[in-house]
Formats: structure tokens, sequence, C-alpha cells
């Protein structure tokens, strides 16, 4: 009997928790930025970084970019490659699921990897034709942090050589 109990109130419990990113197709920022007409008031997650500020706006609302380019996950700062432009959408979620994000990444710090889920906007009527993905839920994969950058001493030699070089020639020419 207590079996039956406790079952019955673990299936309610977890029928009732709510489960967007469950309901939502998974697409990359790419994928939607490609079929963004075909999508249109679909809900879906979507993964990448925040990046550039956060715009708080009074109405109760932060907007912000999330990129979903190769750069995520491999910074050209720690030794990535340049594959490409960067790939990005706006992205508007309400104010209180911003709190304990970090700080979006910019050039020296990479921002929170995050799962966001929502409604494609699609040319928002309400928003002067802005496309966004409206955010219902996000779930920080990683948090920010700063990039490492290293010195490069093969540049910084060279350019001490040339350096050097273009100065005894400069101290070697024959004066008037």
């Amino acid at each position: 009997m207590m079996r039956v109990l406790l079952r019955t109130l673990m299936t309610t419990g977890f029928l009732l928790l709510p489960a967007p990113a469950l309901a939502a197709e998974e697409v990359s920022v790419e994928e939607l930025v490609e079929r963004a007409a075909d999508l249109a008031g679909e809900e879906m997650t979507v993964e990448g970084e925040l990046i550039g500020d956060y715009g708080f706006r009074d109405d109760g609302w932060m907007w912000t970019q999330l990129n979903g380019d190769v750069y995520v996950r491999e910074p050209i700062r720690e030794g990535g490659s340049p594959l490409g432009a960067n790939i990005g959408i706006g992205i508007r979620m309400p104010i209180p699921l911003a709190e304990g994000l970090g700080p979006p990444g910019r050039y020296r710090s990479r921002g929170p990897v995050v799962l966001a889920t929502g409604i494609w906007r699609y040319h928002d009527p309400e928003r002067q034709g802005e496309s966004f993905l409206e955010v219902e839920s996000v779930t920080v994969i990683e948090p920010g942090r700063g990039l490492n950058e290293e010195a490069d001493w093969r540049v910084i030699v060279s350019g001490a050589l040339l350096i050097s070089g273009a100065a005894a020639t400069w101290f070697a020419r024959p004066r008037e």
C-alpha cells in the first residue's frame, strides 16, 4: 500500500515539473538561421555562448546575443583555428532568468555557455520585425571565464631582431 502511494506521488510530481527543454526541438544556431522562416513560432532549445552586452529594459526583459559557432568550444585566443564567421541570434528573456548568468563574452573572456529554450519569433510585428528567441528557460552548461592568451615568443623575437637590424642599419649608414 505504501509503495503504491509513493509511486503515485512520484509520478504525479514528475508530471507536474516544468520541462520545456524536453518538449522543445533542439537546433543549432546555424540551423535556426538557415531555417528561420520555417521555424517561426516553434518552441526550441539552442546551445551557445552569451556575448556582447546584457541590455536590461524597463519592461522586465533582457536582450543579448547567443553565438553558436565553432569559437564557443575552441576560442582562437586558446589555439582554435579561424574557421569562418561568428553565427548568432538575438535572445530576449525575463530579467529573473538572467540572474546569476555571469558576464557575457568579450574579447578577453568567454561568456556563459547555455541551453536556451523558448519560442522563435521570426520578423515579430510587435518588435518592429526583429527576429529573436523569446527564452522561457535557460540552463548554464559552462560558466563564463577569462581566456588565456600566452605570448608568441617567435613573433616577439622576430620583431626584436627586425628592430635591431633596422637600428644597426641606421647607425651604420655613412654620414655626410
